[in-house]
């Protein structure tokens, strides 16, 4: 896959509006297992975190990366879940500054 089709570049710059699609690329079973059990999103969260931190982004990168993946999955996904559902609660009830401080929130979360 070319790097025009990721969403952070070799110089550690994230384009944002790709992140809906790379989640649109995710195999629906592989999907499906990820959101499942919340314990196996946060792994997989936790993951893409370490990689994103190895190349360098930052806490403010990551924060808006986890923001985008939290307001598509509010929009195109169904909680499968209680914690799931308690977020997809919080991140309705709040602002946008609201958000994206749960959205560092999750990111601190899954680095623990």
């Amino acid at each position: 896959m070319s790097e025009h089709n990721h969403v952070v570049s070799k110089d550690g710059s994230v384009t944002m509006n790709r992140v809906t699609e790379a989640l649109d690329r995710i195999d629906p079973g592989q999907k499906e297992m990820i959101l499942d059990n919340f314990e196996h999103f946060k792994a997989y969260l936790g993951k893409r975190i370490q990689l994103a931190q190895k190349i360098g982004l930052s806490d403010e990168q990551l924060a808006l990366a986890a923001e985008k993946i939290a307001g598509y999955l509010a929009a195109y996904e169904e909680p499968r879940n209680s914690e799931e559902k308690l977020l997809l609660e919080l991140w309705k009830a709040g602002n946008k500054d609201e958000r994206h401080r749960l959205a560092h929130m999750l990111v601190k979360m899954v680095q623990q």
